[in-house]
């Protein structure tokens, strides 16, 4: 089975709580998603298919994206780690001049395709680990919920402020993960996200977007 095939067969078309404007390909539970991914790639201890969920730190940085054109209308900007691609598509509609959303998972990829075509927007696809290289030109970096690992954040860390150095916006949005760096960022907004129990530990997370300083 394809991914895209996949994709189509694993999931439902609804939208996250914090962001109605924008329609997703979604699991409607974990564990039979899980299982069906780990079966399609033979595969077994499979991280969670993170594309298939509107993870906390992803539904703020779109809703603040959303709520803050200003902040990418007109500008190159890429979703880091994009997942399901909702930060990708919350920047193309808030009026983003190009949008790049990376991703290295190929069911993330066909996630995000398919979810950038059902919300009428462009969005180009990275399929390359950006963090093995200098960030390019970026004019807005937006990446959510990345912190949720060590050996992540701390790759990812000190790219986002490479990039930030670079001269680019690099904005992150966190609902509290274990590493999160504790200085080098500034508060701009806070929400609070309804979550799936399936995911969390509780029903709803308090989110922060951040800018990283450079």
């Amino acid at each position: 089975m394809t991914p895209e095939a996949f994709v189509d067969a694993q999931t439902i078309v609804a939208a996250p709580p914090l962001v109605p404007e924008i329609t997703l390909h979604l699991a409607s539970e974990v564990t039979p998603l899980w299982q069906a991914t780990e079966a399609t790639l033979a595969r077994d201890n499979l991280p969670p298919p993170y594309w298939a969920f509107a993870w906390p730190g992803g539904q703020a940085l779109a809703r603040y994206v959303l709520d803050h054109r200003d902040v990418v209308e007109g500008r190159r900007v890429l979703d880091f780690a994009a997942g399901s691609g909702l930060v990708a598509i919350a920047a193309a509609k808030a009026g983003a001049n190009h949008v790049t959303a990376s991703e290295i998972d190929p069911f993330a990829l066909a996630a995000i395709e398919r979810n950038a075509r059902r919300n009428g927007v462009r969005v180009v696809i990275a399929s390359q680990d950006l963090t093995a290289a200098p960030p390019e030109r970026w004019n807005v970096v937006l990446a959510g919920d990345v912190c949720y690992e060590r050996p992540m954040a701390e790759r990812v860390t000190p790219w986002l402020r490479e990039a930030a150095k670079a001269g680019a916006l690099v904005l992150i949005a966190d609902p509290g993960r274990a590493y999160l760096p504790d200085a080098g960022l500034e508060e701009l907004a806070r929400y609070v996200v309804p979550t799936s129990r399936d995911l969390e530990d509780r029903s709803e997370r308090e989110t922060r977007v951040l800018r990283v300083l450079p």
